[in-house]
């Protein structure tokens, strides 16, 4: 007895064929995104560190957290930041770039203009004071944030990244990555010299 000709089971060849496809697009896809970035940064002028934050323009997220002990410093709460400008940074001990960035770090705290406090990023409390210990302490408050809650609400998209806040609370520029000179001129002290109404060098 021959089966019909609609009961027959339909060749595979083709899912088969669909279903390779797919790691190829999906790649293809990100491929296009990373030099779509890249070319806008390198022919359009465009700075992908300089990510626009909806955040930009209003009031900062509340801050209330724990110190990081062994520091001898204060929690990061808003009282810390409250009628200062103020650079709030994110960090890890982990983290490398953040490593590179310190140095900077360590140079605009001597602006007695400028408050700079921290929040530490899923990162181990031992490890943070090493960190810390090596290469000194720019950070007038610091408050850990072992899950990663609070750099939720503040939009962090990738360590280190800094966000520079007003005296009235208000984030007037944001920072993804670490600073540079390139970044300081054209980014960090025109936000600083338009919050203060005074030079920033």
């Amino acid at each position: 007895m021959s089966t019909p000709q609609a009961d027959r089971p339909k060749p595979r060849g083709f899912a088969r064929y669909a279903l390779a496809l797919i790691p190829l697009v999906v790649f293809g896809g990100i491929a296009a995104t990373a030099a779509k970035m890249l070319y806008d940064q390198d022919f359009h002028g465009k700075n992908i560190s300089e990510i626009p934050s909806a955040l930009i323009g209003t009031k900062a997220p509340e801050l209330n957290l724990a110190p990081l002990e062994g520091s001898n410093l204060p929690p990061l709460t808003d009282s810390a930041i409250k009628g200062k400008l103020t650079l709030v940074n994110v960090f890890a001990s982990w983290c490398l770039p953040c490593r590179e960035e310190h140095p900077i770090l360590t140079e605009l705290a001597k602006d007695n203009r400028l408050n700079i406090v921290a929040i530490n990023y899923k990162d181990k409390n031992d490890s943070a004071l090493r960190f810390l210990g090596e290469l000194g302490n720019p950070y007038a408050a610091i408050g850990v944030d072992p899950n990663g809650k609070a750099a939720i609400d503040w939009g962090v998209y990738g360590i280190p990244e800094s966000y520079l806040v007003a005296a009235d609370g208000t984030i007037l520029y944001k920072r993804v990555g670490p600073f540079d000179d390139v970044s300081l001129k054209e980014g960090l002290y025109p936000a600083m010299e338009k919050a203060l109404g005074k030079p920033v060098s």
